[in-house]
């Protein structure tokens, strides 16, 4: 007995202290900060990260080194946990939902908003995402050539997350004529100058009306029918290829028999993205680490200063964390880009992405709001990741 007393109190003596995790780099060093973390499940944790005890001056919400901040941190470990990571737009992908009903629809655990969206810029369609959309291999939007964008690709089988920019191509051939088009995007109608577009059944009830020129396909890209006008309702696996201005024309020339449609995602080295059952891909606006360090952009303005923001990424070790941190508030200011940044590496991130942020920043568990969004409710979006 004695002898093991002894051999248990030298593997305590020898066994290395934990070490407890860095404060968020934020505010004054003399700030308090607090963290209670709770088990959602085996591997999952939620964390509340409050940073700083007094009300920040209304006036001084964007300039005080005295906080507050909140930010509540999801961390899965796919090691442990039982689940998978995706994304979801709900009923269809051009309308918007709150995160707490993206969740319900799921099923479940715990979610976060996700992707840039149309927002107020389309009364019609304002759950668009700006921007890459891809859900379970289906791309239901392509990705943008904004230098500021950035993607994040999720795989929901191995429960990995790469953050990085993705490209896309399109086009429409006929292979008896060997006549062609560009197509420029994917679940958006196309401007009135000229343009080629695909619509899927996913995006909206009908497909965008107004003048131009639609061409239906089905599940092997042949010709159902043709119309001289845009909108119509497209059935299970059946797509519109819509033109308008001198793009129309062209279109139903080329529209006879079974055509050619070509998509082509790659990343920035060039190699082919081949969307799959399982793949998953939403936009964000600036990657904030890339292997650990802080790739933010010097920059000025109203979305570089503090504002509610969402973030996700992994660990070196392949723990996935979804972060919000709540603004624009006097309990809690919010974080400008590079202090965003700042954060992701006091998490111990190693690749991170910051998704839509300021009305839209939500997080979601076990049913119940789990932050406090900027104005005082839940604001629709788009999209979300969502664990289940």
């Amino acid at each position: 007995m004695i002898n093991q007393l002894v051999t248990a109190v030298l593997l305590a003596t020898l066994a290395p202290a934990a070490h407890p995790a860095p404060a968020l780099p934020l505010g004054d060093n003399d700030l308090a900060e607090t963290r209670t973390t709770r088990t959602l499940a085996p591997g999952v944790t939620l964390t509340e990260i409050v940073r700083g005890t007094d009300p920040a001056p209304a006036d001084q919400i964007n300039t005080t080194t005295r906080g507050p901040w909140r930010v509540d941190v999801l961390t899965i470990d796919p090691r442990r946990a039982h689940g998978h990571l995706r994304a979801t737009y709900g009923e269809d992908l051009s309308r918007t939902e709150t995160v707490t009903d993206l969740a319900a629809q799921a099923h479940a655990l715990a979610a976060v908003n996700a992707s840039f969206f149309t927002f107020t810029a389309s009364a019609q369609y304002p759950g668009t995402p700006v921007g890459l959309g891809l859900y379970d291999g289906k791309l239901l939007s392509d990705p943008t050539t904004d230098p500021t964008e950035a993607d994040l690709l999720i795989d929901a089988d191995r429960n990995t997350m790469t953050v990085g920019r993705l490209h896309w191509t399109g086009s429409l051939a006929n292979p008896r004529t060997g006549a062609s088009l560009p197509v420029a995007l994917v679940d958006e109608p196309p401007a009135a100058a000229g343009q080629v577009t695909e619509i899927t059944p996913e995006f909206a009830a009908q497909t965008p009306a107004g003048p131009g020129a639609e061409v239906v396909l089905d599940r092997r890209d042949c010709v159902v029918r043709t119309a001289g006008v845009r909108g119509t309702t497209l059935k299970s696996g059946q797509t519109a290829i819509q033109a308008t201005g001198a793009q129309a024309g062209p279109l139903l020339s080329l529209a006879t028999g079974c055509l050619r449609e070509t998509s082509n995602l790659t990343d920035d080295s060039g190699r082919r993205v081949s969307p799959r059952p399982g793949l998953y891909g939403v936009t964000g606006r600036y990657q904030l680490l890339k292997d650990g360090q802080n790739v933010v952009p010097t920059g000025s303005g109203s979305f570089f200063d503090r504002n509610p923001r969402t973030i996700a990424g992994t660990t070196a070790g392949g723990k996935i964390v979804l972060a919000a941190l709540d603004g624009r508030l006097t309990t809690s200011v919010g974080t400008t880009l590079d202090e965003t940044a700042r954060v992701a590496q006091a998490l111990g991130l190693r690749d991170a992405i910051n998704l839509d942020g300021g009305g839209s920043t939500t997080m979601v568990a076990r049913g119940a709001l789990i932050n406090t969004p900027s104005g005082g409710t839940q604001r629709a979006v788009g999209d979300a990741l969502v664990w289940n």
